[in-house]
């Protein structure tokens, strides 16, 4: 089969591979849409890949052509989602069902071979199916979702209440969306790109503010009496808005990070008197996982993505790219700028 291999950094080649073989459990999976993840970046364009020659990608869609002895969950011919996470099981953390906090696990994408691929093969356990009315493309975002549910509930989030989400990217628009199916009261997302903001009130937000706007801050606690967000999510990963929470938070609020920094982040003095005169709780997301494994954040994606309740839409996507391409592809990252919304890889020609 061809895949897109990566040799070294800033090296992917397609070319020709062994194609996997369903074992004892697994099914194999012949690819559609794979997305490039941000994590995907600096293991292709930077020193972070695990390992060379390996095939990234695990934001990925497609169909069970084939079935390993032992399988009950799956058919041939059902449309799927990959689950990347492959967690040990044994260790104290799986054991009580925070599977994302494995300290043994492997990774499809990263750790083994993943879907920058024609197939890829994996446990019945790492792919969710999803109904026909339910794209490829939108498949190929089940993991983004999956991870903006988590976030939300790393919280005891609750409806009827004020919700502020930092960061109009795939991820917060996203957790927009969550917030807004499971009650919210208000949600209103942030950030400095007016087509992002449109985006997230056409999909259902309460309001979109620029932040680049200088009476942003009066406007937004205007929007909550100004008492301040109940809930705030951050999701760019940006030390800007990793700040602009402590502002935005009311008291008692609760805050949870689910963005990646990229860079050092200092709180001064401002942020810590926020944080102790408004007595809020702070958190933090990591991936998309609870029991029992993969966890209801993957069925409920499939569920709404089913029921039309979870909107997507088609502005996710910056560009379909083969991949034949691949390498065009990550080479467009390496350009400021270049890239606004998600990659998708079509492993069909």
């Amino acid at each position: 089969m061809k895949a897109g291999v990566i040799h070294a950094k800033k090296d992917i080649r397609y070319e020709e591979i062994e194609k996997p073989v369903p074992q004892e459990g697994q099914v194999l999976i012949k690819v559609k849409y794979t997305g490039i993840c941000g994590s995907d970046i600096p293991r292709v364009n930077g020193d972070a890949c695990h390992f060379y020659p390996n095939v990234l990608g695990h934001e990925f869609s497609g169909a069970v052509e084939q079935i390993g002895e032992g399988v009950t969950k799956l058919n041939v011919g059902d449309r799927v989602a990959g689950i990347p996470l492959i967690p040990c099981m044994k260790c104290e953390e799986c054991r009580t069902g925070s599977y994302s906090l494995c300290k043994h696990y492997s990774f499809i994408g990263s750790r083994e071979y993943g879907s920058f691929a024609e197939y890829v093969a994996v446990s019945e356990n790492n792919a969710v199916k999803f109904d026909e009315s339910v794209s490829f493309e939108q498949g190929a975002f089940f993991e983004p979702a999956a991870v903006a549910l988590h976030g939300l509930e790393r919280v005891d989030y609750k409806g009827g209440k004020t919700v502020a989400v930092l960061g109009g990217g795939t991820i917060g628009i996203f957790v927009m969306q969550w917030a807004r199916i499971f009650g919210a009261k208000t949600v209103v997302v942030f950030d400095i790109a007016g087509e992002r903001l449109k985006l997230a009130e056409k999909m259902g937000a309460t309001a979109g503010i620029n932040t680049l706007e200088t009476d942003f801050m009066d406007t937004a606690k205007a929007m909550t009496n100004g008492k301040g967000f109940e809930y705030v999510y951050e999701t760019a990963g940006n030390t800007i808005t990793m700040k602009m929470a402590y502002e935005l938070a009311g008291n008692k609020a609760q805050i949870c990070f689910i963005g990646t920094p990229t860079k050092e982040l200092v709180f001064g003095v401002e942020e810590w008197e926020n944080m102790n005169r408004k007595e809020f709780t702070l958190t933090g997301s990591w991936m998309s996982y609870s029991a029992p494994f993969p966890g209801h954040e993957w069925k409920a994606t499939a569920h709404y993505f089913k029921t039309g309740d979870l909107l997507f839409d088609e502005s996710f996507i910056f560009r379909k790219i083969p991949l034949s391409k691949i390498d065009e592809a990550f080479a467009l990252y390496q350009k400021a700028g270049a890239v606004k919304g998600k990659i998708l890889i079509n492993s069909e020609e």
